[in-house]
């Protein structure tokens, strides 16, 4: 596909990125499992529309920077990330757009340096507010109830576990996951919850034919991306919900004031369990544009509903007026 692949040091350390376009910057913030690729359809169709699109891929993924450590993933380095590459793209701000993880990432990024971007877009994860430190921790929390089975962030937790399961077979893993969490699969695995004894990809099923969004060649990119930098990094945005609940302590219950967006998909489980957080949107996000539901859309939702993401994301880009 079209768009230029650059290298680039930003929060000193390394930032692979794939940029299309020119105008002003749109920076695009992938989740797990996934890479710059997953924006593949957002790419051309923001830069058509008068914008700077630019793909990374976060770190611990593909052939940006990837810390030993567990740590050096934690959701404030995360964000370091965000607010230097703005810089060091040449922008003095930028609008942001996350998915999955990217979603976090960029509500963060928007919540502590709220001058360094003009509006941010999240996918399938709602924005919640930072909470203070009082009561169980996050990871506590999730193993309170696990009568039904080990919550799937819960089974991410120890290194090594995770790896050796998808490391069997990569490719086939990321099918499986993929397939599972999209709109495509119908009365599909609650692959949320790991069954005691087993392993996640015991849950797993699989299509006939590939749904239109992920081909062959789609799925070859991915595995290739995940064979060569593995996932440890990406599991270690797992592995820091504690750290980061204490390291956001101080942002409790603040609200995103700048301009803001969420699309989600019906049947996407994150937009699903964040119900909550989406009517407490009022208080959250007081500026939000529009919150949009797709429905019958999965957990991939710039995939598999290219279009009308790509659209929701143009109407939002333009009504923010950034003076092209």
């Amino acid at each position: 596909m079209a768009g230029r692949h650059r290298i680039v040091q930003a929060n000193g350390v390394r930032h692979h990125l794939v940029e299309e376009g020119e105008g002003p910057l749109v920076l695009m913030v992938h989740g797990f499992p996934e890479s710059w690729y997953s924006w593949r359809y957002q790419l051309p169709a923001l830069a058509a529309a008068g914008y700077r699109a630019v793909a990374i891929d976060v770190r611990g993924y593909g052939r940006s920077y990837k810390p030993s450590a567990v740590d050096g993933y934690r959701m404030v380095k995360h964000v370091g990330d965000i607010v230097d590459l703005v810089s060091v793209l040449g922008a003095d701000r930028a609008v942001l757009v996350g998915h999955d993880w990217g979603a976090p990432i960029v509500w963060n990024s928007a919540l502590l340096s709220p001058d360094r971007f003009a509006g941010v877009a999240g996918l399938s994860v709602p924005y919640s507010a930072p909470r203070p430190l009082t009561g169980p921790s996050p990871t506590a929390g999730m193993r309170a109830d696990e009568s039904s089975g080990e919550f799937y962030i819960s089974y991410f937790q120890e290194v090594g576990r995770a790896e050796t399961e998808i490391e069997q077979d990569v490719r086939d893993w990321l099918l499986g996951f993929y397939y599972c969490a999209s709109g495509d699969v119908t009365n599909g695995p609650n692959i949320s919850r790991v069954d005691h004894g087993k392993q996640l990809r015991d849950k797993f099923v699989y299509p006939d034919t590939l749904p239109s969004w992920l081909t062959e060649a789609d799925l070859d990119v991915y595995a290739g991306e995940f064979e060569h930098s593995g996932f440890f990094g990406g599991l270690s945005r797992y592995r820091n919900v504690d750290r980061d609940w204490e390291d956001l302590a101080p942002w409790a219950g603040r609200p995103i004031e700048i301009p803001s967006m969420f699309v989600g998909g019906s049947k996407d489980g994150p937009t699903v369990w964040g119900g909550p957080a989406i009517n407490r949107f009022p208080e959250t996000l007081p500026a939000l544009y529009k919150s949009e539901i797709i429905e019958g859309s999965g957990h991939w939702i710039q995939q598999e509903r290219a279009d009308e993401t790509n659209a929701l994301l143009i109407e939002f880009l333009d009504q923010l007026e950034l003076g092209r």
